[in-house]
């Protein structure tokens, strides 16, 4: 187990603002890290893991609109 503890949010953003970060890349790197905490590999730090959640929630939610879009037009086409 690593002795440092990372940030969520900056690990994923680096020095880059929230909105330049693609989804895509904020899903993926989300999903590394929270593996990576899980089985103890990384150490989070924890009030900021929290905070922080909202990136990974932005990312789902663009993601779930898009979804949803995309099987609203097939449904369209399919009627």
């Amino acid at each position: 187990m690593a002795d440092k503890e990372l940030n969520f949010a900056r690990e994923i953003m680096g020095e880059r603002r929230y909105s330049e970060v693609p989804d895509e890349e904020v899903l993926r790197e989300a999903e590394r890290l929270l593996h990576e905490w899980m089985s103890g590999e990384v150490r989070m730090e924890r009030p900021k893991l929290y905070d922080h959640y909202a990136l990974l929630l932005l990312a789902l939610t663009r993601r779930t609109r898009e979804l949803e879009a995309r099987v609203a037009a097939l449904e369209g086409r399919t009627l």
